[in-house]
C-alpha cells in the first residue's frame, strides 16, 4: 500500500476523483501528536472535539489546535506541517497547486454551516438591520478613510463615529464576506481594527459602543450577552443569523459551509489522526450545535464518513467559494463526488 501510494506521491496527481484506502486499525498509540490549524471559526468546534478526544481515548496521543486564519493554516498544510487544516472556505487554485507541488494530498470533510454575523455592541439603539449595498459602501477599498461615521451609511443614523473589527486576510471569513458583499474575493479597506481570531473581535466590539464587525455565528453565540446581531437585508427583507434561518436558506448569501482538510498521508503513517478524525466526524453534529453552528444532514455526516475511510481526495469546488449555497445544495454535491 505505502509503495501505491508514494507511486502517487511522485506523479503528483490531484484528481478529485482519485481515492486510496486509509487502512483501518487502532493500535496502541502512546507519544504522536496531532497538529491542526487554521480557521478561528471553525476552531471551537475542533477544539471541543479534542478536548472531548482526549479526556475518553486510552490514546496519549495529543491534539494541537492552533489558530492562524484559514489561509495560514492552508500555507502550513499545503507544507506538510499540519495533519488538518481548519478552514472556513473551501481550498483556494493556489492552495490546490501548493498542495500538488509539495505532495500533499487532502480529503475534505464539510462539518457544519454557519452563519457569518454581522455584529454591533448592545449600546447600538439605531442599527436594526443592514442592506448589502450599505456593508458593501462600509467595507469597499473606495471606503477607506471616507465612510468614517455612521451617518455616512445612513442618513437617519446618528453622527456617531463608525469603529470597524474584521478578520484579517489570512482568515477565510474575510475571503468570504469580501466575495459576498464586495464583489471581489480579498478586496477590502484596511483601516480596521483586524484579527484572525475572532475572540478578539468579539471582545473588541463588546467595549466599543460606535462597532460593527463580522465574523462566525458562534463567537455571537458565546457573547450574546455582549452583543447583538443586526438583521440582513439581500433584498427580501432584513433576516437575522439563527439555525432557522439558515436550515431555511433565508439568511442569504453569509451562509456557508464549515471545513476540516485531513492530509491521508498523516492518517496513513499517524494512526493517531486516522482515530482523531474518525472519533471527529461521530462528534461533529452534536458538538457543532453546542458552540453555536448549524449540522449537516445526517446523510451529510455518513457521505464523510465514506469518503474519509475510502481516503476520497479533493474538492468539489473547483478552488474557489460558491456563494448562496445552500445546506441541501452541498449534500447534492457530496453524493456525486
Amino acid at each position: 500500500m505505502k509503495k501505491l501510494v508514494k507511486l502517487a506521491f511522485a506523479i503528483g496527481a490531484l484528481a478529485i476523483t482519485t481515492h486510496y484506502s486509509i487502512p483501518v486499525s487502532y493500535s496502541q498509540t502512546t507519544s504522536q501528536k496531532i497538529s491542526v490549524d487554521g480557521s478561528s471559526t471553525v476552531y471551537p468546534i475542533t477544539q471541543a472535539i479534542a478536548k472531548e478526544y482526549q479526556s475518553t481515548q486510552n490514546s496519549k496521543a495529543q491534539v494541537t489546535v492552533n489558530v492562524s486564519g484559514t489561509s495560514g493554516g492552508f500555507e502550513q498544510f499545503c507544507a506538510g506541517k499540519t495533519d488538518i487544516s481548519n478552514a472556513s472556505r473551501p481550498i483556494a487554485k493556489e492552495e490546490m497547486e501548493t498542495c500538488k507541488k509539495n505532495n500533499v494530498r487532502y480529503i475534505e470533510l464539510p462539518i457544519a454551516f454557519d452563519a457569518l454575523s454581522i455584529v454591533v455592541n448592545p449600546q447600538n439603539n439605531w442599527a436594526k438591520d443592514i442592506t448589502l449595498a450599505e456593508l458593501k459602501k462600509i467595507w469597499e477599498p473606495a471606503a477607506q478613510g471616507k465612510i468614517t461615521r455612521w451617518n455616512q451609511v445612513r442618513a437617519s443614523w446618528p453622527n456617531r463615529p463608525l469603529k470597524l473589527y474584521g478578520p484579517g486576510n489570512k482568515s477565510g471569513t474575510f475571503d468570504y464576506f469580501t466575495e459576498a458583499v464586495v464583489g471581489k474575493s480579498k478586496a477590502s479597506r484596511s483601516d480596521y481594527t483586524a484579527s484572525e481570531d475572532d475572540e478578539v473581535l468579539a471582545q473588541g466590539i463588546s467595549k466599543d459602543a460606535d462597532a460593527l464587525g463580522y465574523f462566525g455565528y458562534a463567537y455571537l453565540e458565546e457573547h450574546k450577552d455582549k452583543l447583538k446581531a443586526i438583521a440582513v437585508d439581500s433584498g427580501s427583507g432584513p433576516v437575522l443569523p439563527s439555525r432557522e434561518t439558515v436550515e431555511k436558506a433565508k439568511y442569504q448569501p453569509l451562509s456557508r459551509p464549515l471545513f476540516i482538510y485531513v492530509n491521508p498521508w498523516a492518517g496513513e503513517n499517524k494512526q493517531a489522526v486516522y482515530q482523531f478524525v474518525d472519533f471527529y466526524l461521530k462528534k461533529a453534529p452534536v458538538v457543532s450545535a453546542s458552540v453555536g453552528y448549524v449540522p449537516l444532514p445526517e446523510e451529510a455526516y455518513r457521505i464523510d464518513y465514506v469518503h474519509f475511510h475510502k481516503g476520497k481526495v479533493g474538492t468539489v469546488f473547483g478552488g474557489k467559494s460558491q456563494l448562496n449555497l445552500t445546506i441541501g445544495e452541498l449534500l447534492r454535491q457530496r453524493k456525486e463526488f
